[in-house]
Order: C-alpha cells, then sequence, then structure tokens
C-alpha cells in the first residue's frame, strides 16, 4: 500500500521539477522559443510546451481508466484535447504556453488529492509502456518535465523513459 509519505514526495518532485523547467522556458522570448532545439528531435521549447500539455491530458486520462477498471488497456485513451495543439505551438507565445502548462496541472493536482491510498496500486496497461500503477503514471509526470528540462537547455536527458519496445515514437507523425 502507497503511503502518504510517498504521496508528499510525488508531489513535492512533481512541483519541483516543473517549478525548475517553466523557470527556464520563461527565460525564452517568442522568437527563441519557436526555433529547434538540439535534444528533442529538432522540436522548439513551444512544441515541446505543447506536447508536455498533451500528455499532461493523456496521463489524467489514463489515471482516470486505471481507477474505473483495475488492469485496464489505456491503448487509445486520450485525454482532452489540449488548447494548443502540437501543429499549432509555434504560433502561440510563450506566456500562454506556460500558462496553459500551469492549468493542466492544476487540474493533474486536483485528481491526485481526490486519490485514497488504494487508489495508487490500481494498473493500466499501454503498448508504449506497459503495465503500471497510478503511482508509476503519476511519476511519469516529473521525469517527463525532468527530460524536456534537459532537452530545452540542449543537453542530453538525464532522464530517458523506457518504452516496452525499446523505441520511442515520434508522437508528432501519429
Amino acid at each position: 500500500m502507497v503511503e502518504q509519505a510517498q504521496i508528499d514526495e510525488l508531489k513535492r518532485k512533481m512541483s519541483e521539477e516543473r517549478d525548475r523547467l517553466l523557470a527556464v522556458l520563461e527565460r525564452l522570448d517568442d522568437g527563441e522559443a519557436a526555433k529547434p532545439t538540439s535534444g528533442e528531435g529538432e522540436w522548439s521549447a513551444k512544441q515541446q510546451m505543447a506536447h508536455l500539455c498533451e500528455m499532461e491530458t493523456a496521463y489524467r486520462a489514463w489515471v482516470a481508466k486505471a481507477l474505473q477498471e483495475d488492469g485496464a488497456s489505456v491503448d487509445g485513451v486520450r485525454g482532452e484535447p489540449p488548447a494548443i495543439p502540437l501543429p499549432e505551438a509555434n504560433t502561440h507565445s510563450v506566456g500562454e504556453h506556460v500558462g496553459e502548462m500551469r492549468r493542466e496541472r492544476e487540474k493533474t493536482l486536483v485528481l491526485i488529492n481526490s486519490l485514497h491510498a488504494e487508489d495508487f496500486e490500481r494498473r493500466a496497461s499501454q503498448k508504449m509502456f506497459g503495465s503500471l500503477t497510478v503511482m508509476q503514471w503519476l511519476r511519469s509526470y516529473y521525469r517527463h518535465d525532468r527530460m524536456h528540462y534537459d532537452q530545452v537547455r540542449g543537453v542530453d536527458p538525464e532522464y530517458k523513459p523506457r518504452y516496452a519496445g525499446d523505441k520511442e515514437p515520434d508522437q508528432r507523425r501519429g
């Protein structure tokens, strides 16, 4: 059973990693943020911000499905459409992206705060990542932020996700 200390640590890490990422992003001007970075397969910082919001909603949807049906497959489960779709990312300002990232994270924290200790043990599987507990899905948030923090700064990410097929899909192409 997940203990309160683990839940507190999850929320602390989510806050720390998001704050660190936003501090870097907020220093970018709109032109700089629209240029490809060297870290994320030529994605711009704005594209990475749109991607983070899209994944924020996806992780929430996957957690919700696990809560509804323990052991559920979440293949094909999508979160709510992001306010700024990835193809339109470079047409929006850094401020718009940062605001959207903050709004999405607030929704995630509401979800986390509604969970009971036993909810964190429920599972969902997804072809890209395999079978994970709700706690593992939620830890993906801060790990994902950590990875993009490095990428926006143009350094090789310290954290690299483990994909079930050992190959990262190109999420820009479906």
